[in-house]
């Protein structure tokens, strides 16, 4: 990993730090300069996240507890507080999310509200009570979609997940145009399949992993670095004429 200080003295919110891709992107961020404000549902792996970074030698604050950012309230005064300590947002990354899966005929009520609340409901309200302090111009909100917002998966139950994330793609081309007067970028990033602890289990059974990888031509899973990778390049002054678009992050499954 080579770090190149291209995020110096920027304060970045990144939810859902507490493990997988977005402690990843709290040591990367931090890493490159940036300031780091995060938070998870997790209050053991938030902890941890924190001070992994700090003795990293990065800056990263946060709440050491669990932040349900599904509720409106506790999405605004997380971000308020964030406000409140370091004056301005030049960097929103919403990361966090939770899904349940189910074919239609036997995904209930809850399990599609679930999903909604989790993966549309929390960046939409992350964002609005951002909006305010996103730097003008230079702010950039980049918003995690998926694979799953562009294509539909045999056999896997993803419906609500696709619902949600091909909203999230959505939504960012129109914050997008929403931002642009005041120099606010909006850009989203959809992996693919994903080495994370929430795939552990389909990548340690071989007959599952075949199956899963022989649809990626680069014939393996992606590593959480390679898609944080990616939105450091979107959150650097590197994207700057790089807006309301989505970066598959897929190993060119959606070449096939």
């Amino acid at each position: 990993m080579t770090i190149t200080g291209r995020l110096a003295g920027k304060v970045a919110l990144i939810t859902g730090t507490g493990g997988g891709q977005g402690r990843v992107a709290a040591l990367r961020f931090a890493a490159e300069g940036a300031i780091v404000v995060g938070c998870d549902v997790t209050a053991a792996g938030q902890d941890e996240t924190i001070a992994l970074v700090q003795q990293a030698g990065g800056v990263m604050h946060g709440t050491r507890g669990a932040v349900d950012l599904v509720s409106s309230a506790t999405a605004t005064a997380w971000v308020q507080d964030a406000v409140a300590e370091h004056g301005r947002i030049d960097i929103l990354y919403n990361n966090a999310s939770a899904a349940r899966f189910a074919p239609i005929d036997a995904m209930t009520d809850d399990d599609w509200h679930f999903t909604l609340r989790n993966e549309l409901d929390l960046v939409f309200f992350v964002s609005r009570a951002a909006w305010p302090h996103l730097s003008r111009p230079g702010g950039v909100v980049i918003n995690v979609g998926s694979t799953a917002g562009w294509a539909g998966s045999p056999g896997a139950g993803t419906l609500a997940h696709n619902a949600t994330k091909g909203a999230v793609i959505a939504m960012t081309r129109q914050l997008a145009v929403e931002g642009a007067p005041d120099g606010i970028r909006a850009v989203s990033l959809s992996p693919g399949f994903v080495r994370t602890p929430g795939t552990a289990a389909f990548l340690d059974n071989p007959d599952i992993r075949a199956k899963l990888t022989a649809r990626i031509p680069l014939g393996r899973p992606g590593e959480p670095e390679e898609i944080v990778a990616t939105a450091l390049f979107l959150a650097s002054n590197e994207a700057s004429f790089l807006t309301g678009t989505d970066i598959l992050v897929d190993g060119g499954s959606r070449a096939v």
